[in-house]
């Protein structure tokens, strides 16, 4: 029977709370309020620790520790995950062992059960508790589709949705994506190796923005209003414009076979991007992807089977499962907006490309005063094609180089 609590202002702290010394293990999944606990217990690493709660990460999450012990790839362009990477992780909780260990990464939802034994066998056995944030699929999937076009995906929204829904077995172009958010079933795997008693299931409720944060207090012990809401402005959404324009980047990016996927990496996710998000705000009307009909109705379908089945799991669940399976009030029958690109998106995507490269090579000595060449063909009159050809072979060898 399942231990479904309903959330209310003073959660009951004692019911929900852990055991001192235990070792809370959030594994998300992805786009479920996990940049949110992240960046609270991030924020705070300092109090927590004198209050017996040890964070440890030299970030908001220990991203390439869990690619590491979880097998998978690092995001395109980025330095792969080393096992060393899990090792300084564990050490560093070994130096806090009496202390309450906090560890959040969406992923750990990746994991397969020969991993999950693994982690949970290092991280202490019956000391490690899973939680697992959920929010409905019918809002995940926007958002998790503009994160994969921000890896380089070159897909449409529509395409993506149709291949994801409708195409069996449902693995292309992202065979991560039902791995993460077929939530009974990830659910199911880490039971089989923790058991159900110390597995707890939060809905997150969108309507109550920091309902995520009072719950995580509630688990740790700690007071009502400890955990901070911090803005993270990397973490919000792309308006259909900004995605577009990044997603068809992506189409002339992979034609170009001399580009460095590192190129991307600096360039675009940490330059054009990040200087995006952080230096504008989309305006209240900018078109913004939306969902058409049918795809939520197969969404809202799938959500009431998962909900059915972590109803009978035995699992804890905080909130209310049947938000799990409530449809947008919203939903048109097909995504009809035109994606325009506001000047001033395209001015901070090329001047944030532009500040990102001296991440590529250090900048070089100037070179000394060379004989007047025979001068070439202007640079405006070059075909653009051979232009980004022309630059990707300079920054190619700069990079072999370097």
């Amino acid at each position: 029977m399942t231990d479904e609590l309903a959330l209310t202002s003073a959660p009951p702290v004692d019911e929900w709370r852990l055991p001192v010394g235990a070792r809370l293990l959030h594994i998300g999944p992805h786009k479920t309020g996990t940049t949110a606990v992240q960046a609270a217990l991030f924020e705070i690493r300092e109090e927590l620790a004198g209050r017996g709660i040890y964070y440890p990460s030299y970030d908001r999450h220990p991203m390439h520790a869990v690619l590491a012990v979880t097998g998978r790839h690092s995001m395109m362009g980025d330095d792969p995950p080393k096992q060393h990477h899990w090792d300084r992780l564990l050490e560093d909780l070994a130096t806090a062992d009496a202390q309450t260990g906090v560890i959040s990464s969406e992923f750990f939802s990746e994991a397969e059960p020969e991993a999950i034994a693994r982690i949970v066998e290092d991280l202490g056995g019956e000391r490690v508790h899973v939680v697992v944030t959920l929010r409905p699929l019918v809002k995940i999937l926007p958002s998790q589709w503009q994160q994969y076009v921000q890896n380089g995906q070159r897909t449409t929204y529509e395409n993506w949705l149709h291949h994801m829904l409708r195409v069996p077995p449902y693995e292309q172009p992202n065979p991560s994506f039902w791995r993460r958010h077929r939530h009974d079933r990830l659910i199911e795997r880490w039971v089989e190796v923790v058991g159900r008693d110390r597995v707890s299931v939060v809905v997150v409720d969108d309507s109550q923005p920091d309902m995520v944060l009072r719950v995580f207090e509630s688990l740790l012990g700690l007071p009502d209003g400890t955990l901070p809401a911090v803005p993270v402005a990397t973490n919000r959404s792309l308006s259909l414009g900004e995605i577009e324009m990044v997603r068809r980047f992506n189409v002339e990016f992979r034609g170009q076979d001399e580009l460095p996927d590192n190129f991307y990496s600096r360039l675009v996710r940490y330059g054009a991007i990040q200087r995006l998000k952080e230096a504008r705000t989309p305006v209240p009307d900018e078109p913004r992807v939306t969902t058409p009909r049918w795809a939520q109705e197969e969404a809202v379908a799938v959500g009431r089977e998962m909900a059915n089945r972590i109803a009978s799991s035995g699992v804890r669940v905080i909130g209310d499962l049947e938000l799990l399976h409530r449809q947008l009030p919203d939903a048109a029958e097909e995504s009809t907006s035109t994606a325009l690109v506001d000047p001033e998106a395209a001015a901070q995507a090329l001047f944030g490309a532009i500040a990102a490269v001296p991440t590529l090579n250090p900048v070089p000595p100037a070179p000394p005063v060379a004989k007047p060449e025979k001068v070439g063909v202007p640079v405006h009159k070059v075909r653009s094609t051979e232009l980004v050809r022309i630059l990707a072979r300079r920054v190619r060898r700069r990079l072999l180089r370097r």
